[in-house]
């Protein structure tokens, strides 16, 4: 099933996952510590508190603006920027309309920062390798596609209980992303 299919048919909480794990795996670009979201993730697991949490996290992540405008390279502000839309698109009120849509932007954006900072070149359309056409796919893009997957079929097949699952998926991608970034760095230095 592709990842298109999969946020079409996924319920609240798998639609919340994702939107969450995909911002999740984008912290490093926002400055911000790997646990500013791990209060988001409990709101899913207890089913409230999101709209403090959501607010608190938003705070947290402010501070990171400064570091992201400081981006000397063209690709990471942009990365950057799609990291921060991300976040500010968040739903306060997290109905399935509203997950839905944050969902679906959160993968394009996800699937566009992790193409941007790969070296590789990627000729086809984001939305081409959400329907599934991966044939040539740059490795961290394909890295990606198979999270936002593996995150939705997770909390599918196993509901809440697949939720811890789902945040060891997203903290390895954010680690990940976090050392292309640093490679970046040091690359221009």
């Amino acid at each position: 099933m592709s990842l298109v299919d999969l946020i079409a048919q996924a319920d609240e909480r798998a639609l919340a996952a994702s939107g969450l794990a995909c911002l999740d795996r984008c912290v490093p670009l926002l400055g911000g510590d790997d646990e500013v979201l791990r209060p988001l993730w409990a709101s899913l697991v207890e089913g409230h508190d999101w709209e403090q949490r959501l607010a608190k996290a938003r705070s947290e992540l402010a501070a990171g603006e400064d570091s992201e405008a400081d981006a000397e390279c063209t690709s990471e502000a942009e990365a950057a920027r799609l990291a921060r839309r991300m976040l500010e698109a968040v739903p306060a009120e997290p109905s399935a309309d509203a997950l839905r849509r944050w969902a679906d932007a959160c993968s394009v954006a996800a699937l566009q920062i992790h193409r941007l900072l790969d070296p590789a070149d990627d000729d086809a359309p984001v939305a081409a390798r959400r329907e599934g056409r991966t044939d040539r796919m740059p490795p961290l893009v394909a890295a990606e596609l198979r999270r936002q997957v593996a995150v939705l079929e997770l909390v599918r097949d196993h509901g809440a209980g697949g939720l811890r699952r789902a945040l060891d998926v997203s903290t390895e991608g954010r680690r990940v992303l976090r050392a292309v970034v640093s490679r970046r760095a040091r690359g221009r230095s």
